[in-house]
């Protein structure tokens, strides 16, 4: 079993607690608004990191973060970008998927700053879309989170997003 700690929209200030989220996982997905090389370098001191530029990034993280990421991680097909249009499948594909490209168990994007967990016909054809909302500047009345999941050979079996304080704001599947 593998543990991801989902993060996004840090603009430059990751936070003791944001850390403490993230201290077990196993990889850590940043969906962008990073802010600055240090904040890469802080959350790669926990697990490999996979991050995309947000729209507030530049070009100073090198070829290795770009606008969109597709890791599969533990067998689970991810794609992963800053915008929710560009996770957003539909007849023609999305703005992160190339034609031939497997459709990714699991979309992750940022930007609202609001926590999203869809699942179902909700997400289709992906089984899940998922924002971790904002690690700093919150959006909608929801507080600073991050989110976690739980994937093992290819299916996920767990996921969650909770506030920096620990309260679980939504919530699929088991084992977290």
């Amino acid at each position: 079993m593998t543990i991801i700690g989902l993060i996004s929209d840090t603009h430059g200030r990751l936070s003791a607690e944001a850390l403490a989220a993230l201290a077990d996982a196993d990889h850590i997905i940043h969906a962008g608004d990073i802010g600055g090389p240090d904040v890469l370098h802080a959350l790669e001191a926990l697990a490999p990191v996979t991050a995309v530029l947000g729209n507030n990034d530049f070009d100073e993280y090198g070829s290795r973060v770009g606008r969109f990421a597709h890791p599969v991680i533990d067998g689970v097909r991810f794609l992963v970008a800053h915008y929710p249009r560009d996770v957003q499948i539909g007849f023609n594909g999305c703005a992160g998927l190339a034609a031939g490209d497997p459709i990714p168990q699991v979309c992750v994007h940022g930007h609202t700053h609001v926590p999203e967990l869809l699942l179902g016909k909700d997400a289709r054809p992906a089984d899940y879309v998922v924002c971790p909302g904002a690690a700093f500047r919150p959006r909608g009345g929801f507080p600073r989170c991050t989110g976690r999941m739980l994937v093992s050979e290819g299916r996920v079996l767990g996921v969650h997003i909770a506030s920096l304080e620990g309260d679980v704001l939504l919530s699929a599947g088991e084992g977290l």
